[in-house]
């Protein structure tokens, strides 16, 4: 048997075909990820500490959803998980009393580094095979997508 076609559909439009791969490759990215976390560190989780990491901390949990897309929800039960292994603080906002701001504790900030250096050979092997110069070329169009879809959502 052989394998089905990894093809768009032939009338699919590019922007389509594009956002499309890169979904599937965000598919395949979080399992490889959560497969070698070996304390069950979630994306959702790395993605909320690697956030703080380049962000700064300090910021209300409405900023970071709003931030990551996420409702505020979502960001709350992510961050009573992330508190309760110490990875973040959250602390009531000194200037609006009913606010909250959330903040990387050291061992957020060492278990951020820890999983990208556990997740890093995969990826590594993961595009071994691309030339340097095209990885570099095709990270600089990515960023202006993103940042087109980021000036976007208003």
């Amino acid at each position: 048997m052989t394998k089905p076609s990894a093809q768009p559909a032939p009338t699919d439009p590019p922007a389509f075909v594009l956002l499309n791969e890169i979904g599937i490759i965000e598919q395949l990215a979080r399992a490889r990820f959560e497969a070698l976390q070996t304390d069950g560190l979630l994306l959702p989780h790395f993605t909320l500490l690697n956030h703080l990491v380049r962000v700064g901390d300090g910021r209300s949990p409405v900023a970071i959803a709003r931030a990551l897309q996420l409702a505020k929800g979502a960001i709350t039960n992510t961050l009573q998980r992330l508190e309760a292994r110490g990875l973040v603080r959250v602390e009531p906002d000194p200037e609006d009393g009913r606010g909250k701001r959330v903040f990387l504790t050291a061992a957020g900030r060492r278990r951020r580094d820890a999983a990208v250096a556990i997740v890093a050979p995969a990826l590594a092997e993961a595009i071994a095979g691309l030339d340097a110069a095209a990885l570099a070329e095709t990270i600089a169009r990515l960023r202006l997508v993103r940042e087109s879809l980021d000036r976007a959502r208003g």
